[in-house]
């Protein structure tokens, strides 16, 4: 019996399935000449790519294309079983053989491997079992093989050495005897592994273990205009509108970024209560809604983002975007090209965080127990109106700053950037009841913008607080400053701003940090306070 068809919706976990997700077309994504040309001429090569990005769901389609096309045999396997053996060499090596035969006998009626790997692990030791496997393998098809290997980058160390050196190893022996073509698939370059080897007692580099990678090819953001088709499938489908202002902003928020568009897109139309109603339009409010649910809520694939801000060579990076410093000075191309592998950061048109949802989610993940450690309250800051009264919140915060600033900051990672951070934590304690805060920082800006919502009875109170830091003479920074702020209010559409000064010297005192002081720009008051 034919099962119901169900309504397609937009897909956050897992390959696409065609009949029930809307989707981009995988093959369409990356130059499939390209692709095909590589394999054709007995290329091994890299597809990477930041989690959730639709790397597997491209495999899985160029394999279906390949067989289908019948001049190889192709076979997609997923060896993340084998990163549970961590060092284990022994019980990886068997675990990855043992996920090539499984997946070629079921989704090629290939039982080659499953009848003969027990007496090659039996024959072969840990160190030559998967070449002797690929090319027993290759020795008896008929055709010549092509292998998408995925995960590759979950295993560690001696294991993924062992693995990466059997495929080197065996590459003269292609196409007769070895696979014609093999695809390393994972988050990083594999010139980027660093891989402890405890049997060597070094650090062995990818590049070195596995150095005869024709290419690396890396799979991209949607475009533009693929998100407009995207969101315009489930219009087809369904006939729910799309106001125009949502494309655009959907494109703002994630940049294109796979798993975060067809997030937004589904929190959207199938969480929100009046989303589901197909009749209802999908507005703009409801997109904002929507991506501050996601964050809120610390979906997986916002979690994994986070902790990788925990590793050096990720600080490293990330901090002084943080902290708008006007160098780059120590960072190296390395630690650039890895942050930028995990999807954090983009190298043009400068380097910064990916998208507007990472620069939100960034400071909340590194400040998150600092938020929900405050013990301020909105209410104290709130006219009879509803309105925020921001003199009273941003004296409660110098205070709060002075006796607080140097202990907490002693102890965190993020030190450089400690006064914009405990700042936007701080905020962001208040406006958890309500409002939001949206964040523009970045190498080279000297300044961190911050436009803080906060809805009320009669309206939406737009709020602008510039933070600096001071850089030698303090007059010259206000005077930066508030022309900076009175940009900011322009461009927000705002006539209520902030500015913010904060003084890391250690030989001024507190009482000399601490003032406030109130002067009119262009016709509109700004008030500055110094701490």
């Amino acid at each position: 019996m034919e099962k119901d068809k169900i309504e397609r919706f937009f897909n956050t976990a897992g390959p696409i399935k065609r009949e029930n997700h809307y989707f981009i077309e995988p093959l369409s994504r990356i130059d499939l000449h390209e692709i095909l040309s590589l394999i054709d001429q007995e290329k091994y090569f890299v597809l990477h790519a930041p989690r959730q990005t639709g790397k597997t769901s491209y495999l899985l389609a160029l394999a279906e294309h390949l067989n289908k096309e019948g001049k190889y045999r192709t076979l997609y396997v997923n060896i993340e079983k084998a990163q549970a053996a961590r060092e284990n060499v022994k019980a990886g090596v068997e675990t990855i053989i043992q996920s090539i035969a499984s997946s070629a006998s079921k989704y090629l009626d290939d039982r080659f491997l499953v009848q003969n790997s027990k007496r090659i692990l039996e024959e072969s030791n840990e160190y030559s079992a998967i070449h002797e496997s690929l090319n027993r393998w290759s020795a008896q098809s008929e055709k010549s093989i092509v292998l998408f290997i995925d995960e590759v980058d979950s295993l560690v160390g001696d294991t993924l050495i062992s693995l990466l050196r059997q495929l080197r190893s065996g590459y003269p022996e292609r196409p007769g005897l070895f696979p014609q073509s093999i695809v390393l698939c994972g988050v990083r370059d594999v010139r980027d592994y660093r891989i402890y080897s405890d049997k060597d007692k070094s650090v062995i580099t990818g590049g070195s273990a596995f150095n005869i990678k024709a290419e690396s090819l890396r799979l991209g953001n949607f475009s533009p205009e693929e998100i407009n088709t995207l969101l315009h499938q489930h219009t087809e489908d369904t006939g729910q509108q799309f106001h125009p202002d949502v494309f655009p902003l959907v494109w703002e928020l994630t940049e294109g970024q796979p798993w975060l568009v067809n997030a937004l897109a589904y929190e959207s139309c199938s969480k929100l209560k009046e989303g589901r109603d197909r009749g209802q339009e999908i507005t703009v409010d409801m997109v904002d809604r929507a991506k501050e649910n996601l964050i809120l809520r610390r979906e997986t694939h916002l979690d994994q983002l986070a902790d990788k801000l925990k590793e050096e060579r990720v600080r490293r990076v990330i901090e002084p975007i943080l902290a708008s410093l006007d160098e780059t000075k120590g960072l190296s191309i390395d630690d650039v090209e890895y942050a930028e592998d995990l999807g954090l950061i983009k190298k043009k048109p400068q380097l910064m965080i990916s998208n507007r949802i990472y620069r939100e989610v960034i400071p909340r993940a590194l400040t998150y127990t600092t938020q929900v450690g405050l013990t301020h309250d909105s209410k104290w800051y709130i006219y009879t109106d509803g309105r925020l009264d921001m003199n009273k919140l941003l004296t409660a915060f110098q205070d709060y700053f002075r006796k607080n600033f140097e202990s907490w900051v002693g102890g965190f990672h993020y030190a450089e950037a400690g006064p914009q951070l405990l700042l936007q934590a701080f905020l962001q304690r208040i406006v958890n009841s309500g409002g939001r805060v949206e964040r523009e920082y970045g190498l080279g800006k000297r300044r961190t913008d911050l436009m803080l919502s906060w809805p009320f009875k009669t309206g939406v109170q737009e709020v602008v607080i510039e933070l600096k830091i001071r850089y030698g003479d303090l007059e010259s920074t206000i005077e930066k400053g508030l022309e900076q702020t009175r940009s900011y209010m322009d461009k927000c559409g705002t006539k209520e701003g902030y500015l913010l000064i904060f003084d890391r010297s250690a030989d001024v005192s507190w009482e000399e940090k601490i003032f406030k002081q109130k002067r009119e720009i262009k016709g509109l008051p700004i008030f500055i306070y110094g701490m």
